[in-house]
């Protein structure tokens, strides 16, 4: 039992060997499936054609004799719509509830659609059950044209489809996170913009629980599985780390990558994540490659090429979206090294990648010449990593000041319970000497509050690789009801305070020297405790915030009203004047009128 009223009647499958034909799954797979019973009755999706009289059984002890009314197919993947046809057959009264699409393919899969006992649904439209409301919302390519996810309002329960999946049957006790990752990036990680039109979507709904088509039913922590959705559908790093993915033919590359492996431990990379491409599980090494921030390619010259492992793996990432990290290459060759410049060309399609000055080139084996290499690419790999450690960072690098100028920043504070930090692009140096750093804040934010109270800040520098869900945690929520830093482990300054471990290239430590008071903000005039630099990317101006990072919102055909913050449209005729921006939480004064 799901609730009073909602009941699991999906199987598991511990036969299966690959799933889609090439994904390994050692714990299996379920299928789910889910009744809700009402005045009518819904069945929501079948379940793979080997398991149809074990779901069939199912059912009929979860239904005490009544009859159901509707099969509601969200997704015409054959693993969740192989029994349309047998259900059909041993309900012939039940009526089928689907997307126009879905009806199309339901004719190729069975040669029937359905045109007698069916009911179209697309965006918006709802089915009552009596007292359980149906809304069915479209979500194209996540990761089929036909997919629809159904809320259910009384409950408050997302019907996810495909989305919010894993690898593993829900009779295996397992980490989520390893197996979902692994899930998403294989099979829905090309459709990233389209799972974030669907997570905005989202975020208009009140959900409490989310149901998908594979793995347990998420019922508590639902921000962690969002969250980790965002990032992933955003091709943003999950976590800090370097994945070094290597082929090696007679031994010479792994010992280069080997040696490599080792210095990055010892110069404070949080994590070393190693795949030889020719044993390893081809679809953990790729979901470790989208997991990590940066990535080490080492590979050998193999007739004229590169090594066809090597190869694979690429066209797996180019496929997928692979975005926003940093790319370093070791070639091997024994007379004409070619491996680096063909992994450049194969990774050209792929946007935002940042190449390592140094390219590592070996000539059959390490020699000092290569060995210097490897300890060139260790320090540009590590620089940033090495900043972040209080042991080894340079606490007086006076030149991260260089980095001030009309950009955007993060600053953070602390009341004393939680940290916390907001968006602001109001800092400047006022003198050098000494020098003194004047950032000014709206009164409003409770930022405002807790350092007038403190008299301590950090200013985080923003790079241009900082992504929109930066802005969404900083920017549109208040840190006296929210915890910003609740699904990270911050890293923190000597005096205390967290700063960024990624998307700044510097941050400062302020001590309030002086207060003005501006009406309806505040000046804190401060002097600098401690300044590090940490990368030499580019600092991110509001002018690129807003050509590059701020979604365009896609108000073309739409009638309504767009919020100028965040984007999000509001469809209707008038905009409610006390109405609250879903998304960043800002009122109807942030919004204007389509035309």
């Amino acid at each position: 039992m799901i609730t009073n009223d909602i009941v699991y009647i999906g199987v598991n499958d511990h036969k299966i060997d690959l799933f889609e034909g090439q994904y390994t799954v050692p714990n299996g797979i379920s299928y789910n499936s889910y009744m809700i019973k009402d005045d009518k009755i819904a069945i929501m999706d079948t379940v793979d054609n080997a398991f149809f009289h074990e779901w069939l059984d199912n059912i009929q002890n979860a239904l005490g004799g009544r009859t159901p009314d509707y099969l509601i197919v969200q997704h015409m993947e054959p693993d969740h719509s192989a029994n349309i046809a047998n259900f059909a057959k041993a309900y012939p009264h039940v009526t089928i509830v689907s997307s126009a699409k879905a009806f199309a393919m339901m004719k190729n899969f069975f040669g029937v659609e359905f045109e007698d006992r069916r009911i179209v649904v697309g965006e918006g439209d709802t089915l009552s059950l009596g007292r359980h409301q149906l809304t069915f919302v479209t979500a194209p390519m996540v990761h089929w044209p036909e997919v629809i996810v159904t809320y259910e309002s009384t409950e408050k329960i997302l019907f996810s489809a495909d989305g919010f999946g894993k690898f593993g049957a829900t009779d295996v006790n397992e980490p989520w996170a390893d197996e979902a990752r692994r899930y998403y990036i294989g099979i829905v990680g090309k459709y990233g913009k389209q799972v974030q039109n669907l997570l905005k979507k989202a975020a208009g709904l009140d959900i409490r629980m989310i149901c998908p088509l594979h793995g347990p039913v998420l019922k508590e922590n639902l921000g962690y599985y969002l969250n980790l959705y965002h990032t992933w559908s955003s091709y943003q790093p999950e976590e800090e780390g370097i994945v070094i993915a290597y082929t090696s033919v007679y031994g010479n590359t792994k010992k280069a990558v080997l040696q490599l492996a080792e210095r990055l431990r010892t110069s404070a990379c949080p994590k070393v994540v190693i795949h030889d491409l020719a044993r390893c599980d081809m679809a953990q090494a790729v979901a470790d490659a989208f997991r990590y921030s940066k990535l080490v390619l080492a590979t050998t010259t193999y007739n004229a090429e590169i090594f066809p492992f090597m190869r694979e793996f690429i066209n797996h990432l180019v496929e997928r979206n692979y975005s926003n990290r940093t790319v370093a290459l070791i070639e091997n060759g024994s007379w004409a090294p070619l491996a680096a410049k063909v992994m450049r060309e194969l990774l050209a399609p792929c946007s935002n990648l940042t190449f390592t000055d140094t390219t590592v080139r070996m000539m059959s084996a390490l020699n000092d010449e290569s060995v210097q290499q490897l300890g060139a690419l260790v320090d540009e790999l590590c620089r940033e990593y090495l900043a972040q450690q209080t042991s080894t960072a340079n606490k007086n690098d006076l030149s991260a000041l260089f980095n001030i100028g009309y950009g955007l920043y993060v600053v953070t504070c602390s009341d004393g319970k939680k940290d916390n930090g907001l968006i602001i692009n109001t800092v400047t140096q006022v003198t050098n000497t000494p020098n003194r750093i004047a950032v000014t804040i709206n009164k409003e934010n409770y930022s405002h509050h807790i350092i007038k109270q403190t008299g301590i800040m950090n200013v985080n520098c923003l790079t241009v690789d900082a992504p929109f869900r930066v802005f969404e945690v900083f920017g549109f929520q208040s840190g006296r009801n929210v915890d910003k830093f609740a699904d990270c482990d911050p890293l923190r300054s000597d005096n205390g305070l967290v700063f960024l471990p990624r998307h700044i290239n510097s941050f400062m430590s302020l001590k309030v020297e002086q207060y003005v008071d501006l009406d309806t903000h505040g000046m804190f005039i401060c002097s600098v405790t401690e300044a590090r630099v940490l990368s030499d990317r580019e600092t991110m101006t509001y002018t690129y915030y807003q050509d590059h990072v701020k979604p365009k919102p896609q108000t073309d055909g739409k009638r309504g009203y767009v919020c100028k913050v965040c984007g999000y449209i509001y469809e209707g005729e008038e905009l409610p004047a006390d109405y609250v921006c879903p998304l960043c939480k800002h009122g109807a004064s942030d919004f204007e009128e389509i035309v």
